[in-house]
């Protein structure tokens, strides 16, 4: 018994300890961001001159969101060779290459939405990093730039 109440007792302080933290921060956040842009730049795919990597926007400038709240914007455009004249193919195939980029080398969660499977001009592909607090978005379209992507931080303290 004395066991037992002596866990209930740790779970309850550890809870509280753990609920005191302040949670993200822009900072943290800001630096994974970073991280994903250089991540994108040498990926073995983006880094050829064909994909035509641009990052339109850097995250590195604090933009006001909420009161006293900041976020990181990241924006960037690459090509997808296209190597099929059917253009579902192509933004099949442009699809699966972003989001296995986004998921294995960049580590976001993906969401599925398999309403646009029949999509003849675009595709949305949206992926979510909880911790540190960023979500990611592309549209994938036939014509260049095929990849279009957003990612930002969530409006989050300074500190």
């Amino acid at each position: 018994m004395r066991v037992a109440w002596m866990a209930v007792v740790f779970l309850l302080v550890g809870g509280m300890v753990s609920g005191c933290s302040s949670g993200p921060t822009l900072q943290a956040a800001a630096t994974e961001l970073q991280k994903d842009v250089q991540r994108l730049q040498t990926d073995s795919l983006l880094k050829k001159p064909y994909s035509k990597l641009r990052i339109v926007e850097r995250p590195d400038q604090d933009l006001p969101c909420d009161k006293g709240k900041f976020q990181r914007v990241l924006r960037a455009t690459a090509d997808y060779e296209r190597e099929d004249s059917d253009v579902d193919s192509h933004l099949d195939q442009a699809e699966r290459v972003m989001e296995n980029t986004l998921s294995s080398l960049l580590h976001y969660t993906m969401t599925y939405d398999l309403s646009q499977l029949d999509w003849k001009d675009a595709r949305l592909i949206e992926g979510r990093k909880d911790v540190p607090g960023i979500t990611v978005n592309v549209i994938v379209v036939p014509e260049s730039p095929t990849w279009r992507l957003v990612a930002r931080t969530d409006c989050l303290p300074r500190s």
